[in-house]
């Protein structure tokens, strides 16, 4: 008689290293429709991204000819990968890994006036490296302003519920 012994597998807790935030996109944009996608990476760029080097200052993305593209993502050269010959730029054009349809609802949004495309967030998820691209439109200078007076009343609100001890 054989017994057959069974797995249980149980669901993981996905976990994502945050590598790089976009806080100037966050405030100098409104972002809708967040999307996760997928970056091609040379291996010694992984590596810089793992050692947690990379910046979004100046980045942005662009549908091209049906495919989706990254453009100056800052990811420094990584040292222990640097070879006679090998040529390292750190801020190339990197292809995007969506779905044809993701692509195509992402081209049509940002072809609207105002509107572009912004990377928002670069982490790492079940190892592999991803970036999340949003949907934006440009914030107007009032805007800037009513979303900082409306953060500033929330912290002292905040403050004084924590002074008088009170919680929420």
């Amino acid at each position: 008689m054989t017994t057959d012994k069974t797995r249980i597998v149980t669901r993981e807790v996905v976990r994502s290293t945050t590598v790089a935030t976009n806080r100037r996109a966050r405030h100098e944009y409104e972002l809708f429709e967040p999307v996760e996608a997928g970056l091609a990476l040379a291996g010694w760029e992984v590596k810089s991204l793992r050692a947690g080097r990379a910046s979004l200052a100046e980045a942005f993305a662009r549908v091209e000819r049906g495919e989706a593209f990254l453009y100056n993502l800052h990811i420094p050269p990584y040292p222990q990968a640097a070879m006679p010959g090998r040529v390292m730029e750190p801020a190339r054009t990197r292809k995007l890994l969506l779905h044809r349809r993701e692509i195509a609802r992402m081209a049509g949004q940002s072809q609207r006036k105002g509107f572009t495309l912004v990377p928002v967030e670069l982490y790492f998820k079940r190892g592999i490296a991803k970036v999340s691209i949003a949907v934006a439109k440009a914030k107007k200078l009032w805007d800037k302003r009513d979303a900082v007076q409306k953060r500033e009343v929330a912290r002292e609100a905040d403050r004084a519920r924590k002074w008088r001890g009170v919680r929420l």
